[in-house]
């Protein structure tokens, strides 16, 4: 099974990339974050004919998070995360398909830090990691796929040092992130590149493509059951160069039945 996320930075006026994407990658579970546009008009008609179901959660101009699956329709289990009724941004999605819970989320930004802005992200923070302790206590297969706007170490951006004051990198944040991940989750990408500088995200300013000056934003944690069927993980970045590209680029994650796992260079081997 392949999933993959995907910051799509306006999922109307980048679906020409979305559904170019979705015939070449052939993902079977894609979460999709930053749909910038209200439910009526998520862009259903044209996913479906692409061979996907959906479920999606919309909000005008801003936020917005959508799960598509290949073949199927995702059935939802969840809309919006609990500790917060009076939350009105459209951030967390989560469906049940072939006996997984995926869960797709779009963390706040938090700029500028300090401030209102920086305090909503790490309240949201503590939400998804409450919640997430939650499903780990269920011990079925989980992921929770989405941009997570954290650097976790230094491999994940560019200049670390121009970094540190920024809402993406400060130390509240990361500590955050590691806590969330000590829980039991598997980092699935720096779980199999454990070593190397890895992207997911180039602003459009400062021809930040063009120096490959990247963040590692986007990032999939895996519970136990699904960590051991983990056999690939990789950025799909070629798509960043597209035509009228998002800023971010498709990550993705291969699972295989356990006994057929076989993971790539750069995992630890056990024992």
């Amino acid at each position: 099974m392949k999933i993959a996320t995907f910051n799509i930075n306006g999922v109307n006026g980048r679906l020409p990339v979305l559904l170019r994407w979705l015939a070449e990658a052939e993902a079977d579970v894609v979460c999709l974050q930053e749909l910038k546009a209200p439910d009526e008009r998520f862009p259903i008609r044209e996913i479906e004919h692409a061979g996907y179901g959906a479920i999606w959660h919309g909000q005008k101009s801003w936020n917005g998070v959508a799960i598509l699956a290949r073949g199927k329709e995702p059935i939802e289990t969840r809309r919006g995360l609990p500790g917060d009724p009076d939350d009105s941004h459209s951030r967390y999605i989560e469906a049940a398909i072939e006996g997984m819970l995926v869960g797709c989320l779009y963390l706040p930004n938090g700029n500028p830090a300090p401030g209102p802005k920086f305090d909503y992200k790490l309240r949201w923070f503590q939400r998804l990691t409450d919640y997430a302790a939650e499903l780990l206590a269920l011990e079925i297969p989980v992921v929770l796929a989405g941009d997570y706007n954290v650097m976790p170490t230094e491999l994940d951006v560019y200049k670390p040092e121009r970094w540190t004051g920024d809402a993406l990198f400060r130390p509240e944040v990361r500590d955050a992130f590691h806590v969330l991940v000590a829980q039991g989750w598997t980092d699935a990408l720096r779980t199999l590149h454990p070593d190397e500088r890895i992207y997911t995200f180039w602003d459009y300013f400062r021809n930040a493509w063009g120096r490959n000056a990247g963040l590692r934003l986007d990032h999939f944690l895996l519970s136990p059951s699904v960590a051991a069927r983990l056999a690939a993980a990789e950025v799909d970045r070629q798509v960043r160069g597209w035509d009228k590209a998002s800023d971010h680029a498709p990550t993705w994650i291969e699972l295989v039945d356990g006994s057929r796992t076989k993971r790539r260079k750069g995992t630890p081997k056990s024992g």
